[in-house]
């Protein structure tokens, strides 16, 4: 027994504690792609590609929906008469005039609301009332009342904007924390500053969300308004290629929306970036 006692402490004894790997983990299969600034362009290119192959190989009539180089063509044949600008143009003036009429009302609406509770008891029950009619029922009307005029487009598209912005608006300052407004209040804040310095910063990410949201109506509102009553614009180029069956324009004016809503909401992300700075879940994008 006592030639096995060297065996089995040996055998018994613990192993000694392993020293540090000198291979890492590998990274997570989905870290490329947060990494890489190209990250955004991937899907749209896959389905470019896609489109371009099975029009190519005629998977895809072009009746239905032509290639992309084509949209590409046409396009280039609209930028070089000027009808592509012109009623870029025009239809980039409807929705910035909306947006701006339509905007500063409902901020101004959100703000005097949520600051005052008389002005709250009188307006905001009917301004919820309001908002449950679809504002693009009322086109019908609008043309009855402005015809196919300026005053129309812009009349649905401000109406569009106005309730996201006023709800947003308005969550966002019922929503700021009172012990900070308690806090101003004692270091001695007037009025004007406690808004400027609390109650503004506290409610602009939520006004920034409505903004958004209100842009994705705008692009939609103006769409339809333009296809239905109007004489130039982008909707009204898109109607007029339908009744010439010309599909490459009327997918033309639909990349045409879409570029104009991503470049819109681009712009809101980078408003927020500036002035959301000090909010951690915008700081750093």
């Amino acid at each position: 027994m006592a030639s096995l006692a060297p065996i089995l402490t040996r055998a018994d004894a613990p192993a000694s504690p392993p020293g540090p790997s000198r291979t890492t983990s590998p990274a997570p299969a989905g870290s490329w792609l947060a990494r890489t600034r190209w990250t955004p362009a991937i899907l749209p290119v896959l389905l470019l590609a896609t489109w371009q192959l099975a029009s190519t190989t005629g998977a895809l009539p072009a009746t239905i929906l032509p290639a992309p180089t084509a949209v590409i063509d046409v396009g280039g044949e609209l930028i070089r008469d000027g009808t592509l600008i012109a009623n870029l143009g025009v239809s980039a003036a409807r929705a910035l005039v909306g947006l701006l009429a339509g905007g500063t009302i409902a901020l101004a609406l959100g703000l005097g609301t949520a600051l005052s509770p008389g002005l709250r008891r009188l307006l905001d029950p009917t301004l919820q009332a309001v908002r449950t009619i679809p504002h693009l029922a009322l086109i019908p009307l609008v043309i009855l009342w402005f015809g196919i005029d300026e005053g129309a487009k812009i009349l649905l598209v401000g109406w569009g904007v106005f309730f996201p912005i006023y709800l947003n608006t308005y969550h966002g300052v019922t929503s700021v924390d009172p012990g900070l407004i308690e806090m101003g209040r004692v270091y001695g804040m007037r009025r004007m500053t406690l808004f400027r310095r609390v109650i503004l910063p506290g409610a602009l990410p939520s006004i920034l969300v409505g903004l958004r949201f209100a842009l994705g109506i705008m692009w939609l509102t103006l769409i339809v308004a333009e296809t239905i009553a109007a004489n130039s614009g982008i909707g009204y180029m898109a109607n007029q290629a339908r009744e010439f069956s010309q599909t490459d324009v009327i997918v033309l004016a639909i990349l045409v929306y879409a570029c104009l809503g991503k470049l819109a909401d681009s712009i809101t992300r980078l408003i927020e970036r500036r002035f959301l700075r000090w909010n951690p879940a915008y700081g750093v994008r």
